[in-house]
């Protein structure tokens, strides 16, 4: 891998950002590859390392300089009574030698200031993380705020490698076996529709659904850049439904020769002011929400870049439609634009 590949060069503010908190621009979803698309798919429990080295806050720092020669490893996180309270580096340790402080005790020299990832979250959010704090390491915890693993930039770039490894070896039949499915088909008219029920605040498994729809639409043969598009056009909305829908709501796709209509319903609360919520930067989403790295009023935003249509219907206290449209290119068309 080159010195300036996007894996190992330090990415810019921009480009580390996501895609949730700026504003997609049509440059912006005509060039999405799929390494980018790993990072909203993969999620940081499936990258991230599990078997950690730990310290005590009474350890030597001359006993973790042995673990962190011995193990190849630059840092280690501090535990008291199965608690996170701190991180000691390397860096921290080369401060003590400088001092001739081996003998101090981990807790005098540990970072207790400490920047975190959720395991359920995107892998997106630790790469914004990192370009953000320059940090080497990042301790993962649980959605009970427990340390479950650590997460490194190399954990990252080896966990997209295996997922585009086993891409292409699972891919190609499935695809050649769904873009066969309707040769026995005659119709006037043919739709595949995919339906998915999402749970309110169900982060754990936010992005599934459009997950298994971009594989869905490349294995009907969509070009890639049409089914990037519906993936983060349908991510956006289906994060939307787990933060704002009060029971959830229902995720669906349709599928035409000429247009792809992707859709979600929910019974609750509603928009008071549709323009206003197009605004970019606007979000109701709760503070709690907030710090979990979502809400950040980008989302309507980023799914009208996507779209060639879309359209929200909303009563307060009954819930909400909103139905995004993706024509088929001209070249690929079997039938006709229409509504």
């Amino acid at each position: 891998m080159s010195p300036t590949s996007p894996l190992t060069r330090t990415p810019t503010a921009q480009e580390t950002r996501g895609r949730r908190d700026r504003s997609i621009t049509d440059k912006d979803a005509n060039a999405i590859n799929r390494v980018e698309e790993l990072s909203y798919d993969l999620k940081i429990h499936e990258v991230m390392t599990r078997q950690m080295k730990i310290a005590s806050p009474e350890m030597p720092l001359a006993n973790v300089l042995e673990i962190l020669r011995i193990n190849h490893i630059s840092g280690v996180p501090v535990v008291k009574d199965s608690e996170l309270i701190g991180i000691l580096s390397l860096e921290d340790i080369v401060r003590a030698m400088q001092k001739n402080e081996l003998s101090a005790p981990v807790s005098q020299y540990m970072t207790r200031k400490i920047i975190t990832v959720a395991s359920y979250d995107s892998i997106v959010s630790a790469i914004q993380k990192f370009s953000d704090s320059r940090l080497g390491r990042l301790p993962v915890l649980d959605e009970n705020n427990k340390l479950v693993g650590m997460i490194t930039k190399g954990d990252i770039t080896r966990g997209i490698l295996v997922a585009l490894q086993k891409d292409y070896k699972e891919e190609e039949v499935r695809r050649y076996r769904a873009s066969h499915l309707f040769e026995d088909i005659v119709s006037d008219r043919t739709t595949l529709v995919l339906r998915y029920n999402i749970k309110a605040h169900d982060f754990t498994h936010g992005g599934n659904a459009s997950s298994h729809i971009k594989r869905a639409l490349l294995r009907l043969g969509a070009d890639p850049q049409t089914a990037r598009r519906c993936g983060i056009a349908v991510y956006e909305a289906e994060i939307n439904l787990i933060i704002h829908s009060t029971n959830g709501g229902i995720l669906k796709l349709e599928v035409e020769s000429h247009r792809i209509t992707m859709s979600t319903t929910d019974d609750g609360p509603g928009i008071e002011n549709i323009e206003q919520v197009l605004q970019p930067g606007y979000s109701t989403a709760t503070e709690q929400v907030r710090e979990m790295g979502f809400g950040a009023g980008m989302g309507l935003v980023n799914i009208k870049r996507c779209v060639d249509k879309m359209d929200i219907e909303s009563t307060v206290g009954k819930g909400t439609k909103l139905t995004m449209r993706i024509y088929v290119p001209t070249e690929n068309l079997n039938g006709r634009k229409d509504d």
